[in-house]
Formats: structure tokens, sequence, C-alpha cells
């Protein structure tokens, strides 16, 4: 139902996902082209309507590296307000570990290159970061902060 004077707008945050994606020392990061400036950032990306947290995390981490990847913990959740587009940001981060890359997959708009950083180098970056919660999620992975997949739960599927 659209606004009306009688009926003030809902505020709805951006839900977005993320994952932290460790290989020994190193964490899987794309290089993306945002607003004709690079940046940095885990593969993360929007919540699509009928899917759950976990399939989006999955799905978006294929999409912008090529890397299928199986989701280990629930990291948490992380609220922001975009310095990009000024809206309120809600994402959940997840940790998972690389399984497959299809080095020949088209990635997705925007994104130029997978690559495979260190803290130190991601930490680096500074304000090439596409957020702060970039290094939030690794920090938090690196404290020990794993929370069961089962945190989270789905009744998503066709209403009876």
């Amino acid at each position: 139902m659209p606004a009306t004077s009688a009926t003030p707008a809902v505020w709805r945050p951006h839900v977005t996902v993320a994952c932290v994606v460790a290989r020994g020392d190193r964490y899987l990061m794309v290089e993306e082209e945002v607003d004709g400036r690079l940046a940095y950032n885990q593969p993360a990306g929007h919540l699509d309507d009928g899917e759950s947290l976990a399939e989006a995390a999955v799905r978006e981490t294929l999409e912008e590296t090529g890397w299928t990847v199986e989701l280990d913990h629930f990291i948490g959740v992380h609220q922001w307000r975009s310095t990009e587009h000024g809206e309120g940001v809600v994402r959940f981060s997840f940790a998972a570990r690389a399984l497959a890359h299809d080095p020949r997959r088209p990635l997705d708009t925007g994104i130029r290159q997978a690559l495979w950083l260190t803290r130190a180098d991601i930490a680096a970056l500074g304000e090439r970061l596409r957020s702060p919660l970039v290094l939030l999620s690794i920090d938090a992975w690196l404290a020990g902060q794993r929370l069961p997949l089962g945190s989270l739960s789905s009744l998503l599927g066709t209403p009876q």
C-alpha cells in the first residue's frame, strides 16, 4: 500500500549478507567499482525476496567471486548507516569455507576481481573499504565469534 498523509511510510533498512571466507591467513575479497571509484569488500550483497539469509550469502559469494562456499557459522548482525547512499544497512555476516572455484564464471557487474588478502592488507586499504563492516566482521571472526547456523531460521516457502 503506498504511503499517504494518513499512512506514513514505514522505514526499511537495506538487508545485506556477507561472507568471511578464510584460507590460511588470507580472506576472500572483491575489488569492485562503486560510483566511479574502486572499493574493496567481502563477497556481499542484498537479500532477494523469497530466499533465506544463508542462501543469499552463498549466492552472492558465487556471483561475485566464482567461489562455491559452504557456510560454517553465523558471525553476527551489524547495523550501519551507509556513507555511500545514506541509508540504514542491516548486515548478516557468515563464516564460510571455500569448496571450489570456477575461474571462467563471469562475475557480477562492477566486480573487477576476487582476491585473497591478509587482515593487514585489508586494514591498509583504509577508506577504500566499502564499509567499516568489512573489518568488523573479520575481527569478530578472529575473536572467535561463531554462532550456530541454526541461530537463524527461515520459514520461507509456499504458503499453505
